[in-house]
């Protein structure tokens, strides 16, 4: 196993220079606790497909790079030493934008991603591979669909004219959407309370979410639990192979600082998240 003891020596100056991708809150954490660290420049990238994004501490990129091949130029021309991509289980196109990116430039690349949910006791869970999937899945398990896939998943389910939607995200969907959709707008983290008295108000048959792991959206599902009701989950993309891969902020820094990743590389190192959801 190799050692990139990218923090303690950079190529500019002797500043490391680290890229993080994603505003996830393991990108935020992660950043902070390089912020305050001599002879590291930190600076995140966010997407910019949330409004009002929580913003890290430190320099932030909003917007894309157009693509591998900008962000390939980008890194050359800001100096960067290492990347680490924290971005959303589910930020497919912006992983392989980073594996592609930093294998033309010859940079080392550290995947950060929290690990996926676990079924647990009294859980009904129907995982499935794809929001088409899930969508093909409904009308044998009920009509009313807590649905928190994200907003720009609603298209997938518009023909589901029989089923009634209550869609939660954080900026509100653009059409098509299903014909019968409430929209709630809502920032997470949620309560087991507040998420059963949800579910009970508006009389949800089955929950649809995506395995994005982490604490702060298990309530939902602990919810489902306690109601008895079936939970369909959509499962992550696989994770690059060959790429290292760590599964929380201190492993993260582990490696940052020269460490051998835990578990080998193109696994998911750490135990932050791990377990049976909620």
């Amino acid at each position: 196993m190799s050692k990139h003891p990218t923090v303690r020596a950079g190529r500019g100056g002797g500043v490391a220079n680290i890229l993080i991708l994603g505003g996830t809150d393991e990108a935020r954490r992660l950043a902070a606790a390089l912020a305050g660290r001599d002879g590291t420049h930190v600076v995140s990238s966010l997407a910019g497909r949330v409004r009002d994004p929580r913003l890290p501490v430190g320099e932030v990129h909003e917007g894309g790079f157009g693509g591998p091949g900008g962000l390939a130029t980008w890194l050359v021309e800001r100096g960067i030493d290492t990347v680490v991509d924290a971005t959303h289980p589910f930020a497919a196109r912006m992983t392989a934008s980073a594996v592609e990116a930093t294998a033309r430039t010859g940079l080392p690349l550290l995947i950060l991603r929290r690990p996926g949910w676990q079924a647990g006791p009294g859980d009904d869970w129907r995982r499935v591979p794809s929001l088409e999937a899930a969508a093909a899945l409904l009308p044998s398990l009920g009509e009313r669909v807590f649905l928190t896939t994200g907003r720009r998943s609603l298209p997938v389910f518009a023909g589901l004219d029989d089923h009634w939607f209550l869609a939660r995200s954080v900026d509100p969907p653009e059409p098509p959407m299903p014909r019968r959709t409430e929209v709630l707008l809502s920032r997470g983290p949620f309560t087991v309370e507040g998420e059963t008295a949800l579910m009970r108000t508006h009389r949800t048959d089955v929950l649809v979410t995506k395995d994005s792991g982490g604490e702060m959206t298990t309530a939902k599902l602990r919810a489902a639990r306690e109601l008895g009701l079936p939970v369909v989950v959509v499962d992550r993309p696989p994770a690059p192979a060959g790429v290292p891969a760590v599964g929380d902020v201190p492993a993260a820094l582990a490696w940052l600082d020269g460490a051998a990743v835990p578990g080998g590389t193109g696994g998911t190192g750490g135990t932050g998240g791990r377990g049976h959801a909620g």
